[in-house]
């Protein structure tokens, strides 16, 4: 029995030991000072490491970058690098729902975007340091997180961003992992802007449209009304324009699974950046039965 506790320390040990994780401030300025995890693998000499930076979850007024440590843990032990970022959080204290203003949600959304090309100009200028492969950088995000990918993926750099502008030039992303996240204008995902995603939503959410709709199912004539385009949405156009994605549906279910991704999903994640290192095509919809199936609307048949 020690023999076996003994092994199992050891095992533990060597799996802890086969990533670090360093914490450094990517950006600041007289108001602001934002920090970003890098979870890193066990390096390899001459080989340069894929990157997924992350944004956390939480309607832009709460939310940890420290939430999806074992996301970070899990990538890195399977050869990539994770850099979880903290991001302005320009609703805390605001109403982000059908109360607040549109223009203040539009606010958070560039805001938050701003700061995830800063932690991506900070990770490129830092490459060389941390082994890092700057043509294999992905994006990834839960909710609000999502939405900053989704736009941080498809807006224009140079007109949307509030600060410098120091990414390089005709930057793009390997690719996207959302969950339960949209676009404001599907039509930014253009034939030569689309890259590669991976994107997991619940049909029945009433906070992020699943497919076009208003974030927070809010009426028309609401002040903080906002048309949104969701993953299913998303999915369609990306059929349309034949480029590669994968959509997972749970039927019937709402935002709670926003970071299935993240927490049960991993192995989905990386055997899609992996496919997409490779250079394989895809298209596919998994739909996966909700413990609310049954409770929805009946709106989206093919889930039944």
């Amino acid at each position: 029995m020690k023999k076996i506790l003994l092994l199992f320390i050891a095992l533990t040990f060597n799996n802890i030991q086969a990533q670090e994780i360093k914490t450094m401030t990517y950006f600041q300025n007289d108001s602001i000072k934002l920090d970003l995890d890098l979870y890193l693998p066990k390096k390899k000499a001459n080989e340069k490491i894929p990157l997924i930076i992350f944004a956390f979850g939480g309607g832009f007024s709460g939310g940890e970058r420290t939430g999806e440590k074992d996301f970070g843990i899990f990538m890195a032990k399977n050869g990539y690098a994770v850099a979880s970022i903290s991001y302005t959080l320009y609703m805390k204290g605001k109403d982000f729902g059908c109360k607040g203003s549109l223009t203040e949600k539009v606010k958070a959304i560039q805001l938050g975007v701003s700061d995830m090309w800063q932690a991506t100009s900070f990770l490129i200028e830092n490459a060389n340091k941390y082994n890092l492969d700057t043509s294999k950088i992905f994006i990834s995000g839960i909710s609000a997180g999502a939405e900053i990918g989704f736009h941080a993926s498809f807006w224009d750099y140079k007109l949307m961003n509030l600060y410098q502008n120091n990414l390089p030039q005709n930057f793009k992303y390997a690719g996207f992992i959302g969950g339960s996240g949209a676009i404001m204008d599907i039509n930014l995902i253009t034939k030569e802007k689309a890259i590669p995603m991976l994107l997991a939503h619940g049909n029945n959410d009433n906070t992020v449209p699943y497919n076009a709709g208003s974030h927070r199912s809010c009426p028309t004539n609401a002040s903080g009304w906002m048309i949104l385009f969701g993953s299913y949405a998303v999915y369609n156009h990306m059929n349309e324009l034949h480029k590669d994605i994968e959509l997972i549906t749970f039927c019937g279910g709402g935002h709670e699974f926003s970071g299935y991704l993240f927490h049960q999903g991993q192995q989905y994640v990386l055997d899609f950046v992996n496919d997409v290192l490779k250079g394989k095509r895809f298209e596919s919809h998994v739909i996966i039965p909700s413990e609310k199936k049954g409770a929805g609307n009946g709106k989206y048949l093919f889930c039944e």
